[in-house]
């Protein structure tokens, strides 16, 4: 049996620095039957000439131009509508994948019947030096997804043929709540406590500011989930735990 497609999709700006990384990663997959979206979100670096180099290497890698910055969530939802596949994964620009990735995530997908999988991972630095492990709760409900993102963002795959088609709210920590939207769903699921993917941590990354971060969270809880302020204050406090132990 031909295994079904994969869309993945990667938002990119000024990731000349590290695209072809990415998408190295890509073609090095064991499985296969993928496509890559590429947006780029109007980025003034020359990364659109290293990606239009691997266009007319591979055809299963697309780019598509926004005219305007529009914002990751943006970008992404644009390369979800376009996406062809029966499942949805996501690559950041500057992430990388392990060779084994998509075909042990499916396969494990397949095996335990599951609409939405993902993994543990590394982080790494700029220098590519290795940083920590994130490892993960191999089971999870839509109550663990509110106390704290169990689903790295590289690592989520999720089956459009069973559940649809989610996007990502345009709000800061965007990936956060398209993973709310699909465990409130399904409820529960279930993750390879393998690493897969290397989460690159940038010295002046957005989300390496955990103020911000948490800020964003307290948003989502009390605008985007409409929770009031006790729930709010409850899975915040959670959040907060939760991110001090993943940093060690």
């Amino acid at each position: 049996m031909q295994n079904e497609l994969v869309s993945i999709i990667t938002p990119s700006y000024n990731s000349a620095k590290f695209i072809s990384e990415t998408i190295e990663s890509v073609l090095a997959q064991t499985y296969k039957n993928w496509e890559m979206i590429i947006v780029d979100d109007c980025s003034p670096d020359k990364a659109n000439d290293i990606i239009n180099k691997y266009i007319k290497k591979d055809n299963r890698i697309r780019l598509i131009k926004l005219k305007k910055n529009k914002g990751p969530a943006v970008a992404r939802n644009i390369a979800t509508k376009e996406a062809r596949g029966k499942y949805i994964a996501f690559l950041d620009s500057d992430d990388i994948w392990f060779n084994n990735k998509l075909e042990k995530q499916i396969d494990f997908m397949k095996k335990n019947n599951l609409v939405l999988t993902y993994s543990a991972y590394e982080t790494i630095n700029e220098n590519n030096k290795h940083i920590n492990t994130r490892y993960i709760k191999e089971v999870i409900t839509y109550k663990d997804m509110l106390k704290s993102n169990r689903i790295g963002n590289l690592t989520g795959i999720y089956d459009t043929n069973k559940i649809g088609k989610y996007y990502m709210d345009d709000v800061r920590h965007e990936d956060y709540t398209l993973w709310l939207k699909i465990m409130k769903d399904i409820n529960y699921t279930k993750g390879l406590n393998e690493s897969l993917a290397k989460y690159r941590i940038l010295n002046k990354s957005i989300s390496s500011n955990k103020i911000k971060v948490l800020s964003w969270t307290w948003n989502i809880y009390r605008n985007n989930l409409n929770l009031n302020i006790f729930k709010s204050s409850y899975y915040f406090i959670h959040y907060i735990y939760y991110s001090l132990i993943k940093r060690f």
